[in-house]
């Protein structure tokens, strides 16, 4: 059975980066159901303050005990920090996956933000992929 939690406030991409806007920046992060298939989190390469990143485009790489994956940028923007905790323990994303995010970028645009999954239809997509 897929893990399913999307909690509401956040947006959705088909490949499991998650996006939630918190005023005029917007924190980006990879879904449960994403580190449950990645397994034991052992890195995460993320990108540095100032690169810009473009909407869908790879932005890092995530790597497991099983799998290094690329990380997709839900939405563009310019980045203004990022989550240095993760560097010291890649594993928290496995523990709290909507607490731990990646990235938090500025300059982004209302109408990318809204092309992406709402919590329900993440969920169903989910749930199509058992």
């Amino acid at each position: 059975m897929a893990v399913t939690n999307a909690p509401p406030g956040y947006k959705f991409t088909e490949k499991h980066e998650w996006v939630k806007v918190e005023g005029d920046t917007a924190l980006i992060g990879i879904s449960d159901y994403a580190q449950a298939a990645l397994g034991d989190i052992v890195f995460v390469d993320l990108p540095k303050v100032g690169k810009s990143i473009k909407q869908f485009d790879s932005f890092g790489t995530i790597e497991s005990v099983k799998a290094a994956e690329d990380l997709y940028a839900p939405i563009s923007g310019e980045v203004v920090e990022v989550n240095g905790n993760l560097s010291k323990n890649p594993a928290e994303v496995n523990s709290n996956p909507f607490g731990s995010w990646m990235i938090r970028i500025k300059g982004i645009s209302s109408s990318e933000v809204e092309k992406l999954l709402d919590p329900e239809s993440y969920r169903e997509l989910v749930s199509k992929l058992d």
